[in-house]
């Protein structure tokens, strides 16, 4: 939506029978909190922002800055469709500001606000779209989930294999009514587990629409009786959940893969020199880590053309290249805070006009032990993608991405054992 009016977002309120009004934000770890005020209240908010208790929310415990507020941006206004149509409630997403009114250094929103603006200076824009995976699972008699799934399908099945048609039909017409495009849904490989993907945005709109999709995908599947698992790995001996990004890169109008290729590449070249730095911020469970080469999730930093296994694939299409894929992250992300590391490892490829490596087509299970060798592996452990982070000279360069970096590190859950001395 575009940016409307304080006048105009208050007739809106009016005009609509309007209720119930829903500040939403994240913590640190991509989930949605939000605050619900009267109609009344909002004109005050919108001057002032919305207090809340900071100290309760992960990442924004810092004793420096215990007054913090939620401010709404009035763009991102929606009205939730699965919510009364007599006394409706709408929805804004917040960003974080202090007592005095100037942006909280901590918000990972207002990061990622400025993480465009330096991608102007390097002239160019970035879009995202996303391939994002989950599961369905049954519930019990008191409408808790369970592990059975859902249904027994596998990729691209139909009814009656898919039991989950019509719960990905809800969810797309839902994500329609509210202003977001899906582009297509299926069944995917594992037993209730499905995909929806959705069109390409600003990186600011596709972050927040990743908050309103898990949102969706959440208040629909709970309506129909049936738990949805964003977890990366829900079932041990099952394909795990991934969350595919698709990165383009724009000049004016025009594509930077076909504008400029040499800047395009070096911007792709600059994430993958920078896999193990920034791996933590786009997989931030113990459990993301049991994924990797697993199936067609990634193990090794490698690019290719067509092959699905590999980190990053730059595909051709009658030798015409659009953008790429980045396929280790899942949807335990802070979108913000993780579309921000991606620009900004890119922008320092782009600074030393980094080039990419070549790529390796072959299927990652079918290279030998000795060719292993040759490339790098992710991360395998949380606490071993924390210790890259810590010790990044990339991280540690950019001042506001340090101080959330830093927060971020420090209220990440512990994996077992992590700390403990074993003697």
């Amino acid at each position: 939506m575009s940016e409307m009016s304080v006048s105009e977002v208050m007739d809106f309120i009016e005009e609509n029978d309007v209720k119930f009004i829903k500040l939403a934000f994240c913590d640190y770890f991509g989930n949605q909190k939000n605050i619900s005020v009267m109609p009344d209240e909002l004109f005050r908010i919108i001057k002032h922002g919305k207090k809340f208790d900071s100290f309760r929310i992960a990442g924004y415990n810092d004793p420096l800055s215990r007054d913090l507020f939620l401010k709404p941006d009035l763009s991102t206004m929606c009205i939730l469709p699965w919510r009364p149509q007599e006394g409706r409630v709408i929805r804004f997403y917040c960003n974080i500001i202090n007592a005095d009114g100037e942006k909280c250094p901590l918000d990972p929103r207002i990061l990622l606000k400025e993480t465009v603006r330096e991608c102007e200076n390097y002239n160019f824009r970035p879009r995202f779209g996303l391939n994002s995976e989950f599961y369905l699972f049954r519930t019990d008699d008191e409408g808790n989930p369970t592990d059975i799934p859902w249904d027994k399908g596998g990729y691209c099945d139909i009814p009656p294999l898919d039991r989950s048609e019509n719960i990905r039909r809800e969810i797309c017409l839902t994500m329609e009514e509210m202003g977001i495009r899906p582009e297509a849904s299926h069944h995917e490989a594992g037993p209730g587990q499905n995909e929806i993907d959705f069109e390409a945005d600003t990186a600011l709109n596709t972050a927040d629409n990743f908050i309103t999709y898990k949102n969706v995908v959440s208040a629909v599947s709970a309506r129909n009786g049936i738990f949805a698992s964003f977890a990366p790995k829900p079932l041990a001996d099952e394909c795990g959940n991934g969350l595919h990004l698709k990165i383009s890169l724009f000049r004016d109008c025009e594509n930077l893969w076909t504008a400029d290729a040499a800047t395009a590449e070096s911007f792709a070249a600059g994430i993958l020199s920078r896999m193990r730095d920034i791996t933590v911020f786009l997989n931030t469970q113990a459990e993301s880590y049991d994924r990797f080469g697993q199936g067609e999730a990634p193990k090794y930093i490698t690019w290719s053309v067509q092959n699905g296994s590999k980190l990053l694939r730059i595909p051709e299409i009658n030798g015409v290249r659009d953008g790429f894929i980045l396929r280790s992250p899942d949807s335990g992300i802070n979108p913000y805070l993780a579309f921000s590391v991606i620009l900004k490892a890119g922008m320092e490829g782009i600074r030393n006009s980094e080039k990419l490596p070549e790529a390796v087509d072959v299927s990652s299970h079918d290279i030998d032990e000795n060719e292993r060798k040759n490339y790098m592996l992710l991360p395998l452990s949380l606490s071993e993608a924390k210790e890259y982070a810590k010790k990044s000279a990339f991280i540690h360069a950019d001042e506001r991405l340090k101080k959330i970096a830093d927060k971020f590190l420090e209220v990440l859950p512990r994996e077992k054992g992590e700390g403990i001395r074993i003697d």
